[in-house]
């Protein structure tokens, strides 16, 4: 039998008989997943042969499907302590880690699209501001991921994981806005001052509405002191820019 597909294995060139098949389904006791799993460790660990196709004997599938695998329940504790460790290491900017606990979950047959997700989370969380490019390069990756697939999309997740991990680190614009979600929900925070209220039309100008706004941009460097925060919040401080790239940039 001919593997050729539009999708999966398809840019492979494999032949592998009927009753070689059939195997893998016994060897994989019914589990779709154990067999896809067995097929694709087959199919990237046999070499060509002459005639330009991978030959996947009895020997080759049994082997690759019989190999010893980390393989984990993906809705049981130990899945849960794999994504956790894989965003930790990524956190802690250790690459080996990271690259560690992913092939751990492409093993387990963990979906390519959920680990995009995670490592553009962590992008987002962890890295921030410190490489604000590091976010740009996950969404990539995630968009990347669903249009490819597997096996090539694991080239892309450990590329976009291993850029994460060491990346500088600052959760500056996290806590951020978790802190002024607080305020938002749970305090008195006032009204938007007049001065930087919308005026689409000449009577509310009248009544004061962005009467006294300041235009940064008429201003040296683009910026002019003014209040932006209602009365009952000014003083406050939500984005500590310690660590922001902007910031070192002014140093």
């Amino acid at each position: 039998m001919l593997l050729r597909k539009k999708k999966g294995f398809g840019e492979y060139n494999i032949k592998v008989e009927d009753e070689t098949l059939k195997k893998l389904a016994i060897i994989s006791n019914g589990d779709v997943r154990t067999a896809l799993n067995g097929l694709e460790v087959a199919t990237l660990t046999t070499p060509m042969s002459d005639d330009g196709f991978i030959h996947l004997t009895d020997e080759i599938i049994k082997n690759s499907v019989q190999e010893r695998k980390a393989i984990f329940d993906k809705n049981g504790e130990e899945h849960y302590d794999n994504i956790s460790a894989f965003i930790k290491s990524m956190r802690g900017s250790d690459p080996d880690a990271a690259v560690f606990y992913l092939a751990r979950a492409l093993n387990g047959g963990e979906d390519p699209m959920f680990l995009a997700r995670r490592i553009t989370i962590c992008a987002s969380e962890d890295v921030g501001m410190a490489n604000p490019n590091a976010v740009v390069v996950a969404n990539s990756c995630m968009q990347a991921v669903h249009m490819i697939g597997m096996p090539e999309a694991r080239i892309l997740l450990s590329e976009a994981a291993v850029y994460v991990a060491r990346s500088p680190k600052s959760n500056a614009s996290y806590m951020a806005i978790n802190e002024a979600l607080e305020d938002v929900k749970n305090k008195d925070t006032g009204e938007v001052p007049m001065h930087i209220r919308n005026a689409p039309i000449e009577g509310m100008k009248n009544l004061g509405y962005n009467e006294g706004y300041l235009y940064p941009h008429d201003y040296p460097g683009n910026y002019v002191e003014q209040q932006y925060l209602p009365d009952k919040m000014v003083g406050t401080k939500y984005y500590n820019e310690s660590g922001d790239v902007f910031d070192k940039k002014e140093k």
